[in-house]
């Protein structure tokens, strides 16, 4: 069953202990945290009071949402320590910094490379990786997607509607890429990046879920992000669009959610 969660970027301006209050009040079974500015990547006592405050509020964290573009020299220890005080079992990194029409051999070659490396890193902390499917970066599309977790056994990755690409088009994209997406991020965005209330595109989520659904393996969140003028008042509405969608009744749940580590997709 698909889990419904928040991702903590959506508030930024919130303490993180407010941001899973607001979460758990609307309903919400899980948050990604961001390591923007929630969780600073490295600073371990602060990722153990979050991942306190979420279980405190009756949440599981599902995941830690990284910066880690899988540079060179850059270094994913610190990232893992932060996820590892969460109790995250999976962190969401970049493929890089370049659309994949725009990257050279080179360049292809060597975020792989890295990204082999992380996956290795992160297994031996039983941490799993997800790509961020995402423009300016290699997996910017359904079939560069494809490609990179081929050529990097163990990722997984998230989905998000491309900017601007009709429902139609979106769903297409999705169903490329579902029978290896671990996590969705759900927002409204028409046209381009004017963001509007998430049932304002029922046409794309309905259909997209029901997809993600009937997969051998769901994936395993759809995190919320992104609401009209970054509103915390809007959070309870939003939330009962995604159980809606999700074709849940949040007021016939069992109140016990999911809690420790959640081996997901690996």
């Amino acid at each position: 069953m698909i889990r419904p969660g928040l991702c903590s970027v959506t508030f930024r301006q919130l303490a993180a202990e407010e941001v899973a209050l607001r979460a758990a009040s609307a309903g919400l079974k899980v948050i990604e945290w961001g390591g923007d500015v929630h969780v600073p990547p490295g600073d371990a006592e602060r990722a153990a009071e979050v991942a306190a405050a979420t279980t405190d509020a009756g949440l599981a964290v599902c995941s830690y949402g990284s910066y880690f573009r899988a540079g060179v020299d850059e270094a994913l220890t610190p990232i893992l320590d932060s996820a590892s005080a969460l109790a995250a079992d999976r962190v969401r990194i970049w493929a890089g910094r370049t659309g994949s029409a725009e990257a050279s051999p080179q360049h292809y070659a060597q975020i792989v490379a890295r990204l082999r490396d992380a996956v290795a890193e992160a297994s031996e902390r039983g941490i799993a990786l997800a790509l961020e499917f995402h423009r300016r970066t290699l997996a910017d599309t359904p079939a560069a997607t494809l490609r990179l977790l081929a050529d990097v056994p163990g990722l997984t990755t998230y989905w998000q509607p491309t900017v601007d690409a009709p429902d139609e088009v979106a769903l297409h994209e999705f169903e490329q890429v579902a029978a290896h997406t671990s996590a969705v991020h759900v927002f409204s965005w028409w046209p381009f990046d004017t963001r509007l209330r998430l049932a304002e595109r029922v046409s794309l989520w309905h259909p997209l879920f029901a997809t993600a659904s009937a997969q051998p393996v769901p994936p395993r969140d759809a995190l919320l992000e992104f609401v009209v003028d970054d509103d915390p008042a809007l959070l309870p509405a939003e939330a009962a669009a995604l159980f809606a969608l999700l074709g849940r009744d949040p007021s016939v749940e069992s109140p016990d959610r999911a809690t420790g580590r959640d081996a997901g997709r690996r």
